[in-house]
């Protein structure tokens, strides 16, 4: 097949689009690149899904009104820069056939085989599941997605391309939507890329989620950024050359480059320790790239000979490699004039594993590099783990959430009796680390020695501490376990077998809980008829009446609301309505008909966690989740957790604290910023402190906590303002 004749065939895409994007990457583009790895009956095969993709999405629009082929296209060619396999590029170009058009599974399996059918079904979305909300249907799309991985991990490759080139065309979307699908990016697929060891992949995603998720920060960030390097443009050059005479000078062979951290791991370092750019210590640094790991460590003594080490900042991730089968030895030095400097130290081998990671091992898997073999045991490892969670998760919310929590390690190792070494995230105790060991240890553990000294289950685990779990026959997983343990494999595994014991226990303490709601709201003995209930578990999609006790007990239904649902004699057939009579909405889900308030203690606003207790005179009382008042171990009873309505009104009071510097005109320009926001001062107090200092505390209205949170960014932009909070 000849490049013309490549050319000749796309066709089938309109001629007027190309002339309007003459920098189109098209399918000869992609021809001519797969030429430099695959076979010519292999490449034959890749057009041939080509014109099936064009020919299925042919008059399909993308948003931004170019023909949907493109993005197949797009997807292809990130799936080659990775150099996968030719099965995986047809998969890519055919990745949205089975979801967007009529074609099903069984035809792909006929023309392209079953493994192309199943990559395909892998990454196309669940199309039955509208009885279930929005959420649910995201959580079970990806557990169904992550399921399909664990087969086969192209599939999330595929994803991992197609959610790239979603988020370099984002700017056709509406606002809001591009800052949901980049805040997914963030929480979801960018941590799958770091598992996955695919570092450029991970960097691209990120920077492209911070910049459709807070712009105006991106931008600020970026010409920052800039202006670093033009001002120390002349110290990075001598720093490089004085790297490289030294190198050369004890006759080591390595290559010397610059590197810029990425502008979201710059972002969330200042947001994480609260510190300004000028005080990044490794906005730029110095990889440098060796033959083999020997190298690694004589030029770690070069360049702690040349510039002075800062203590505390060396990681050695060649002998213990980061969980995704990352190598490399990273240290900060004070360089020149004092500018820190951060060098990475790695071998040529290990800088292609961090850009491609897993993808890696279908480039190089003849080779059979370390890195590469590294990365296909920790991925397995991975997976195996995942296939376990799912198994226990009670829905696919419940996995979903395990996930996200296993994607955000800050890793610690600590090692068995035997000398193995475990990986755990930063703040895993004795429990995390049993149920690392084998689940049947963690259902059965009592108590640890660490470091050949006794510990609680509740003790947290550091660098290097050694791990023995005593276990007991007679022991099993108690509920208090859940409030310490971090990792979502102990979680889900406790979880699972608290559901499994417990039910008949849930219904008894359902049954108490329901009778106490109906003492409460009720004052006096009241008789359900069959009717009432019926009609309940038809509301809540319930089976029988233990059903509903159950979901009571487990903290699933709160009891309160129940009891106002069983009295209700005029509620709909479907779900509980969120408007009254008068179309007004009820602020809070679920509770027409009973009398809401706020508490002056916390003074909760919508957008904020609440939690609830049903009150004689005051009905349902609302408190913010982390009110001292509600978590009072003695209140735990009464404690009902609640949830706003989608489509809250009105008002609320809340409560700021704001430090001035004592100066002329300060309340008035205060006072003014509020009244500019939309807001009125219900109450004020001033108190000054050693006569420069003056703590003003207003009580305002507002409509929601973003409403606070601008009002909040105004005021503290004064420049006699030296701290703000809320009450």
């Amino acid at each position: 097949m000849t490049s013309s004749e490549t050319v000749k065939r796309t066709s089938l895409i309109p001629r007027r689009s190309i002339e309007k994007s003459p920098d189109r990457y098209l399918i000869s583009d992609l021809c001519s690149e797969l030429e430099e790895y695959l076979e010519p009956p292999q490449i034959a095969e890749v057009y041939r899904a080509y014109l099936f993709g064009a020919n299925a999405h042919e008059g399909q629009k993308r948003v931004s009104g170019e023909p949907y082929i493109y993005h197949p296209i797009a997807v292809a060619r990130i799936m080659c820069e990775m150099r996968m396999d030719y099965k995986s590029i047809i998969a890519a170009l055919l990745h949205d056939v089975i979801e967007d058009t009529p074609t099903l599974k069984e035809q792909l399996a006929d023309d392209f085989g079953d493994e192309v059918a199943e990559l395909v079904d892998g990454v196309s979305k669940l199309t039955h599941l509208d009885s279930v909300s929005k959420a649910e249907q995201q959580a079970e799309n990806f557990r169904k997605m992550m399921l399909a991985m664990v087969k086969d991990i192209r599939v999330i490759m595929i994803k991992l391309a197609d959610r790239l080139h979603n988020m370099r065309t984002l700017g056709a979307m509406r606002a809001d939507k591009r800052r949901r699908i980049a805040k997914e990016t963030m929480d979801i697929y960018a941590p799958i890329a770091n598992r996955l060891g695919i570092y450029s992949l991970r960097h691209e995603l990120l920077d492209l989620s911070i910049k459709n998720a807070y712009p105006m920060r991106y931008r600020a960030l970026k010409n920052a950024c800039k202006k670093v390097v033009g001002h120390r443009k002349e110290i990075f050059q001598t720093i490089e050359t004085a790297i490289k005479d030294r190198l050369k000078a004890v006759d080591i062979k390595a290559k010397v480059k610059h590197r810029r951290k990425n502008i979201f791991s710059i972002y969330r370092k200042m947001k994480d320790k609260k510190i300004n750019f000028k005080e990044l210590s490794d906005v730029y640094g110095v990889r440098i790239l060796c033959n083999s790991v020997d190298d690694c460590y004589r030029i770690l003594g070069v360049m702690h000979n040349l510039y002075k080490p800062i203590p505390g900042k060396f990681k050695d991730y060649l002998a213990i490699p980061k969980a995704n089968g990352y190598q490399s030895l990273h240290t900060n030095l004070f360089g020149p004039h004092g500018i820190p400097i951060e060098v990475q130290i790695r071998t040529k081998a290990m800088e292609r594993f961090a850009k491609s990671g897993i993808a890696a091992h279908w480039l190089y898997k003849k080779g059979g590099e370390s890195g590469t073999e590294i990365a296909q045991t920790r991925a397995l490892e991975w997976l195996k783990g995942l296939l376990e969670m799912q198994q226990t998760a009670g829905s696919s919310l419940e996995f979903l959430e395990s996930v996200k929590v296993d994607l955000f390690p800050d890793e610690i190792y600590v090692f068995t009796p035997h000398g193995d070494i475990k990986k755990l995230p930063r703040g895993a105790t004795v429990v995390d680390f049993a149920y690392a060991v084998h689940t049947d240890i963690g259902n059965t553990c009592v108590a640890a020695r660490i470091d050949r000294r006794m510990c609680s289950l509740n003790s947290e685990l550091h660098n290097g501490q050694l791990v023995e779990i005593i276990t007991s026959g007679q022991s099993r997983p108690h509920p208090s376990w859940l409030n310490y343990v971090i990792t979502a494999k102990a979680r889900t595994n406790i979880r699972h077998f608290l559901k499994s014991l417990r039910i008949e226990e849930a219904v008894t303490l359902g049954s108490r809980l329901l009778q106490q709601a109906m003492n409460q709201l009720i004052g006096k003995e009241y008789q359900l008829e069959d009717e009432q209930i019926s009609h309940v578990l038809e509301k809540y999609r319930l089976k029988n009446y233990e059903n509903l006790l159950s979901e009571i007990g487990l903290g699933n239904r709160n009891a309160g609301l129940v009891v106002k649902a069983l009295i209700d004699d005029q509620g709909s057939d479907g779900d509980i309505t969120e408007f009254d009579a008068s179309g007004k909405p009820f602020p809070i889900k679920g509770t027409e008909g009973l009398v809401v308030s706020y508490a002056n203690c916390c003074k909760p606003l919508p957008g904020d966690n609440i939690v609830a207790h049903f009150s004689q005179g005051r009905g349902l009382v609302v408190h913010r989740v982390n009110c001292k008042n509600m978590n009072d171990p003695q209140h735990n009873d009464r404690k009902q957790y609640v949830q706003w309505s989608e489509h809250v009104e009105g008002e609320f009071l809340a409560g700021i604290r704001v430090q001035v510097a004592n100066q002329r005109g300060a309340l008035a320009r205060m006072a003014a910023i509020i009244s500019d926001m939309s807001s009125n001062i219900e109450q004020v107090s001033q108190s000054e402190k050693g006569g420069l200092i003056t703590t003003n505390e207003f009580i305002i209205s507002v409509r929601n906590r973003v409403h606070l949170a601008r009002i909040m960014k105004k005021l503290r932009a004064l420049p006699e303002v030296n701290k703000i909070s809320r009450m």
